[in-house]
């Protein structure tokens, strides 16, 4: 399903904090912030119809099999589990509903809305990124409108995906603080962040997605261009959280290439900032 936003429409979800921070002005007195962001929504007033977002998602059957999420198709997505001292060992696979032969930490709390699995990426038109390079200022703010277009692409279609498309929140009515805070049921794990930090995992999810029909395109690394870009799962189980994989050991690393079906050395370079020193030098 592909979804195209006019920046209208997205407006209302931008989480202005987050553009107050990458300029520096989050400390800021509010009359300079408040400042910035009237400014900034101009802009967006005059790039409305010039530039589109755009949001492309896959709802799927699937179950999990140990650290794996499997397709009804068979295709797998693997990952990766928490496996520091003090951790809860928690993997994203545990809140898909797992195999019998296969039980999740979760599974003593079954829901059947565990057995689907959404996959997702957003992005801008790549205008935003190449139409502003003659003054160094626009650019700059208009690229940051553009991370925020993105993100708030994300939260428009994740809400729509919750109450009309997967349909397992239909009653779901939240304030926009209330979605920024995330007080909705189910999470979406983007690629490349704590829970999901592998970022070759955007060639796997280009393989199902197709992220050519947005317009992205990924660099050999797993980069996503337009920079403004996001993609990820997402999941509805009640007790889904986000978690930082943190830390992992050589065992995890080699079974998890081998799950990839890629060079250990290749995933060492993918996941250099979640090894040991001990890891990143056999």
């Amino acid at each position: 399903m592909i979804i195209d936003y006019d920046i209208h429409q997205l407006t209302p979800y931008i989480n202005w904090d987050y553009f107050l921070y990458a300029w520096g002005m989050h400390n800021k007195p509010a009359d300079e912030r408040r400042k910035l962001q009237q400014e900034a929504e101009q802009v967006l007033a005059d790039l409305e119809g010039r530039y589109r977002a755009h949001a492309l998602f896959l709802l799927v059957d699937a179950h999990s099999e140990n650290d794996d999420i499997v397709l009804s198709d068979g295709r797998r997505i693997p990952l990766l589990r928490q496996q520091q001292p003090g951790s809860e060992c928690l993997c994203l696979a545990d809140f898909i509903q797992p195999l019998t032969s296969h039980p999740s930490p979760l599974a003593s709390h079954p829901s059947p809305l565990t057995s689907k699995l959404g996959l997702f990426a957003t992005t801008v038109d790549m205008g935003l990124e190449k139409d502003f390079d003659h003054d160094a200022y626009q650019k700059m703010m208009v690229q940051l409108l553009a991370d925020r277009l993105a993100e708030a692409a994300a939260e428009c279609m994740h809400e729509a995906v919750r109450k009309h498309y997967w349909g397992y929140a239909p009653d779901e009515q939240l304030t926009m603080q209330q979605l920024h805070s995330e007080q909705f049921q189910g999470i979406r794990p983007a690629v490349g962040y704590p829970s999901l930090p592998d970022t070759s995992l955007n060639f796997v999810l280009n393989e199902l997605l197709d992220f050519h029909q947005i317009g992205i395109r990924l660099t050999e690394s797993g980069a996503m261009r337009p920079h403004a870009s996001v993609s990820g799962l997402m999941m509805a189980h009640p007790q889904a959280r986000y978690f930082a994989v943190g830390t992992i050991g050589n065992d995890q690393l080699t079974d998890y290439a081998r799950r990839r079906g890629l060079p250990v050395e290749v995933m060492r370079k993918f996941l250099s900032s979640n090894l040991s020193p001990l890891t990143s030098h056999p």
